[in-house]
């Protein structure tokens, strides 16, 4: 146990202390309209090791912080095989940071880092929760709006604890907006035009009834197309199976789409409906109410977001990503989605964030990454 004033960290060890943790935020954001209300059990497959197949290949030390019998904050240190070996690095992340104030975020972190030092590491970077393929970053502007789905939200506070402790930004994170009747760009309209008389690619639905096919076709796609994107790891088949059990009750088939060239695939991209304006209702829980505004669900959501969007290597700077990019926007809009928010792209991608902003999108948020050197 480490002590940094009258706050303690130490080590989730109990099923009563993991209730705490992934309950924690329900009490930091009680009085907050923008914070999403997790689903319980969601959050708890999520950390646990034997339910969650990220672990395979990753060890979590979950932590609370506790003033005078107060739960005041949590973070995890995530140490990840997969990420070090990939991209050669020599670090852990932190991640599920929240803090009551910045005393309970500096015993945080200084537990984390210790952690960090002890297992031979070199840095901590973060907030990944638990990964870059989850959800990651710190939101560090546009705090008057409420996150989409698999998107973090933080208070501004946050950005100045992080800082203070000696973590430096190390990538920012973009999400753009996509509204109901924004104006295209006409040098993008030209450009889509001329693609299709040149190309003459085909747009397809993901197709329920070969869904086994489909997701393997959208596994390699999706591994190959990002794997020399900053950051990116591949996904196992087991967390990709996991990820898509997840959102398959959701998915809109037609919102999934693969664009072919001669015959062949050359890329995909996938929309969700905006679950986020669901689970706010639910208040976490299914049961015994939460149920229905699940069924109701689609009364209910008019936003959805484009987490995925890639070509693989060979058919890239061809255009075919802004006649895929218009497609979506069309199908959605005419499904009557009011807006749909495209994100992440990492700041320093300007093949992709020029070919969102050419379709009249506006970036409007940023998320951001920290790390920190440790001794």
């Amino acid at each position: 146990m480490m002590r940094s004033g009258m706050t303690n960290v130490r080590e989730v060890r109990s099923r009563t202390d993991l209730r705490r943790f992934i309950k924690y935020p329900f009490a930091r954001y009680r009085k907050d309209p923008h914070w999403v209300t997790p689903l319980l059990m969601s959050e708890r497959t999520n950390l646990d090791p034997k339910k969650n197949p990220f672990y395979e290949h990753a060890r979590v030390e979950l932590l609370l912080a506790e003033r005078n019998g107060e739960i005041v904050g949590r973070i995890a240190g995530i140490d990840d095989d997969n990420h070090n070996r990939t991209h050669g690095d020599n670090l852990v992340f932190f991640g599920f940071f929240e803090a009551k104030d910045a005393e309970a975020a500096q015993a945080l972190f200084e537990r984390v880092d210790g952690w960090a030092r002890a297992l031979g590491r070199s840095a901590v970077r973060g907030p990944a929760n638990p990964s870059l393929n989850h959800s990651a970053g710190l939101q560090v502007d546009a705090f008057d709006t409420d996150p989409y789905v698999m998107m973090p939200y933080n208070p501004p506070e946050y950005q100045q604890y992080v800082e203070v402790t000696g973590y430096r930004k190390v990538k920012d994170l973009y999400a753009w907006l996509f509204e109901r009747d924004q104006a295209m760009g006409e040098r993008a309209a030209r450009l889509i035009e001329r693609v299709r008389r040149r190309h003459d690619p085909a747009i397809r639905s993901l197709d329920m009834k070969r869904f086994e096919e489909e997701l393997e076709l959208a596994k390699k796609i999706y591994n190959h197309a990002w794997e020399k994107n900053w950051g990116f790891v591949r996904y196992t088949d087991a967390e990709f199976d996991h990820l898509v059990r997840e959102f398959k009750p959701i998915l809109d088939p037609d919102l999934a789409t693969f664009i072919e060239l001669d015959g062949r695939t050359a890329g995909l991209a996938i929309v969700l409906p905006d679950v986020n304006q669901v689970l706010k209702r639910m208040r976490g829980r299914l049961l015994p109410f939460g149920i229905f505004h699940f069924l109701n669900r689609n009364r209910i959501i008019d936003r959805a977001r484009l987490p995925i969007m890639g070509m693989l290597p060979e058919y890239r700077n061809r255009g075919l990503e802004l006649v895929l990019l218009g497609e979506l926007y069309k199908r959605a809009m005419a499904k009557g989605y009011k807006s749909c928010e495209c994100s992440w792209t990492l700041e320093d991608n300007r093949a992709i964030n020029h070919v969102i902003e050419a379709y009249g999108a506006k970036r409007y948020k940023t998320y951001r990454l920290y790390q920190k050197e440790i001794h």
